[in-house]
């Protein structure tokens, strides 16, 4: 499986920072944050990229900060998740590395598209939030614009993959009421039925 290195040079931005927090926090994981789950799931949810104190810290994926605890919890609600661990989920970020504000560019999310592309197999994809949506959409080889974004959209691609839209579970989001736990879980819940009943066994 085609995975970035520890020390991934790709994107010269994200190299500064990591290495300016490797010096400031030797004891965080600083590095392309790996996949979450189970690589063979009926379910792939793609996040942005890892929080500062979440993922980047802790090296596991939606882990660690406010945005994975409603994600967490919203997977738990419907068993998809126990402790923490996912269950018939693959969890993933659009990019690996920890961008500077949580904004990544361009070219950063370009770079890292090939990873995500690797992994981005299962029957059914939830993104969540406009950029992970636009990468999936790419990384399964569809195309822009003709599959618009908007919370709780479904699209059927081509190759017979369905994609769920979610606003982000953000900080912010979840703060500002754009997204509330009702509105994660109805999309999480559609995501369960559109993968069937025998997906989870």
């Amino acid at each position: 499986m085609l995975q970035p290195s520890r020390d991934c040079p790709l994107c010269p931005r994200l190299v500064t920072l990591r290495e300016q927090l490797r010096a400031e926090h030797p004891d965080w994981w600083n590095a392309p944050v790996p996949a979450l789950g189970d690589p063979d799931a009926p379910i792939a949810i793609v996040g942005l990229a890892p929080g500062k104190h979440g993922a980047n810290r802790t090296g596991r994926a939606f882990t660690g900060d406010d945005s994975g605890a409603l994600l967490f919890a919203t997977l738990e609600k419907f068993g998809l998740a126990e402790k923490g661990e996912p269950r018939g989920v693959v969890i993933l970020n659009a990019v690996r590395c920890l961008p500077p504000e949580n904004k990544p560019e361009p070219a950063e999310i370009h770079a890292c598209r090939p990873f995500l592309a690797a992994e981005l197999r299962a029957p059914v994809v939830l993104a969540l939030g406009q950029i992970a949506h636009q990468s999936a959409v790419k990384a399964m080889g569809g195309k822009l614009p003709k599959v618009r974004f908007a919370h709780g959209a479904e699209h059927r691609l081509h190759r017979g993959q369905w994609l769920v839209d979610s606003y982000h579970c953000s900080r912010y989001n979840q703060n500002t009421g754009r997204l509330t736990p009702a509105m994660l879980e109805a999309v999480v819940e559609r995501a369960i039925a559109l993968a069937g009943p025998g997906a989870f066994r």
